[in-house]
Formats: C-alpha cells, structure tokens, sequence
C-alpha cells in the first residue's frame, strides 16, 4: 500500500474539457498529488499499457474524465467507434484500478443514458426504462455499462466507485469542430464565422423546438469533487447499491432556438437564424433532477448567459493564438 501523505489522484482525459476543469480544481486543494498521462503516453484502450501504469503509479483515487465524445452528426456517423472507445477506456480504468487496490474512483457518464421519452425533469430511477434516443444510442449504452461496472465491483469487491452524470456541458476547453462538436461550441462557432464574413443569415439543425439544459464545465467539477469527498454513508442515504449515480444539471432548460438567439447576442451576429429541417432534432426535451445532489450541498455557480460570454472570450483568445 502507498505511504505518502498526498492524496495521488489520476483524473484520465485530463486535456479534455472535464477533465482539465477537474485539474483546476483539484489544483486548489491541499495534499493532493496530480497524476496526469496525455493520450499519446498512455493509451487508455490498452489493456495492457493501463494495467502498467496501475501497477506502477500507487494510485489513491481515479476521477475518469476520458470518453470519446462528439455531436448529433458524429454519434450517427460513427456508432461503432462511439461504443467501442468508450467501452475500451472504461473497462481498463475501472477494472485495472480495482486490481491495483484503489479504494475511491468516479466515473463520468452523460445524461443521453436516459429513455428517449423519460418523464421530466428526469430523476436516477428513469434509467433502463425505456428505449434510447437512436443517435446516440451507441455511446449511451456504453455510459450505462460504465455505471454497471461500478456498482458491480462495490458489491463485489466492496470498494468505493461512484458515478456522475452530466447534463450537456460547455465551457474552456469544448471541442468547436465545425461538424463534430456539440450544440453550444458548433452554434459558437457557426455565428462567430458569420459575423466575421458579414454574412446575412446562418442556419441552425432541426426545428429549434427541442429542450435542452445546460451547465458550465466549471460547475460539474465542482459537484464531482464534492460527490467524491463526501462520507460514505452520507452520499448513499441519497444514492443506493444499484441506482447509485447522481445527476449534475442547472435546473432549467430552454429551446435550441432560444439558445442559438442567445449565443447570437453573446457573439455579436445580428443575420438570420434560418433551420435546416433535413437534420435530426434528437431527444425532443432532456431536463434532469439533480435533486439527490442538492442534498450534499451543491448548487450550480454559473448561469447560462455569463458561461456563454467567457467561452466565447476563451474561444475568441483560442482563435487568435491559432492564427498567430
């Protein structure tokens, strides 16, 4: 067992958006020792290289910020990579910190797990319950495995392995791919370039009338590492053995047209906002409870408006150091 007296955290995907969210964070905090591998020195779908670095690295706690994630378009265009990589990734850093003893890890999963149809704002028992949303079924299946892997080596092998699961995220970090990217860093970016180009109008997928909810980066780190840290007892007289991941969601959601008009007044585009009804619209309303955290203490920091406009500065400062 490992004598030092820092905490020596490994939080896996630590350049993504999460993850160096986590790393800011985590960075604050007294006795604790970041251990950190980019993708290029441990490839986290080796079985192989993953149980090495366990072996090797005396981990004390595993936050597994590491997925293979994308948009509508990429989640429909590639499923096999989307459930492969995810179900790769998870499987070795779960199983390969069990085997080197850690004692406490998190997994991150995303509210996509959810029926396409859950009755809303969805609470954690709507898991299993009903069918998926088709595009993204793939990556959703392998989010939920995730979470089985968890609660199946607490009772197994009775360690500590929790989950959390996050409504859609924006923020520093997000990836802006002009056709990969989620909803908020692809409109940012569609209206960034408009404006730019002076264009009169830009187009938005679908209907615009789905609902979606939105949380900063910055305020899921902060809900992982309070979920982490909380007593044993405490975080599963909210949860239970086999329903014991957590929403992390703001509590209100609105229209992607809403949203698109808001990232339009952020960005500065005053054209049109025009829809391309030959794209998927997706789940038609996806809002969570995140009651059961609100219980240990959390409460989102961040409103939507005030998240937009500093990643739009972040992504502006992205852009320009790019074309430097």
């Amino acid at each position: 067992m490992p004598t030092h007296a820092k905490k020596r955290i490994f939080v896996a995907g630590h350049r993504g958006m999460v993850g160096s969210a986590l790393v800011r964070q985590l960075q604050t905090h007294e006795h604790v020792e970041l251990v950190l591998r980019s993708s290029a020195e441990l490839d986290l779908t080796n079985q192989a290289a993953v149980q090495n670095f366990f072996k090797n690295e005396h981990i004390d706690v595993v936050y597994v910020a590491a997925a293979h994630v994308g948009g509508i378009h990429a989640n429909n265009t590639y499923p096999g990579d989307f459930i492969y990589r995810n179900l790769m990734i998870e499987t070795n850093v779960i199983h390969q910190a069990r085997m080197a003893e850690v004692q406490h890890l998190m997994f991150l999963g995303s509210s996509c797990i959810y029926p396409k149809h859950a009755a809303q704002p969805i609470t954690e028992e709507a898991l299993l319950t009903g069918p998926l949303e088709e595009t993204n079924e793939p990556y959703a299946i392998a989010k939920i495995a995730g979470i089985k892997l968890c609660e199946s080596y607490n009772r197994q092998f009775d360690v500590d392995y929790r989950s959390v699961m996050p409504t859609n995220l924006y923020g520093p970090g997000d990836n802006f791919h002009p056709v990969n990217s989620h909803v908020i860093p692809a409109l940012m970016r569609r209206f960034h370039e408009a404006k730019v180009s002076g264009a009169e109008s830009t187009t938005l997928w679908g209907s615009g009338q789905v609902r979606r909810e939105f949380l900063h980066v910055d305020d899921l780190a902060g809900a992982c590492i309070l979920a982490m840290n909380v007593p044993k007892d405490l975080y599963y007289s909210v949860a239970s053995p086999r329903c014991s991941h957590l929403n992390v969601g703001s509590g209100s959601d609105c229209t992607v047209r809403e949203l698109a008009e808001l990232i339009a007044r952020v960005v500065g585009f005053e054209g049109r906002i025009e829809h391309d009804l030959s794209k998927p619209d997706g789940t038609p309303a996806k809002l969570m409870s995140s009651a059961k955290l609100h219980t240990l203490g959390w409460q989102p920091q961040v409103g939507l408006e005030q998240g937009l406009a500093s990643t739009y500065a972040w992504f502006s400062e992205d852009q320009l150091a790019a074309a430097a």
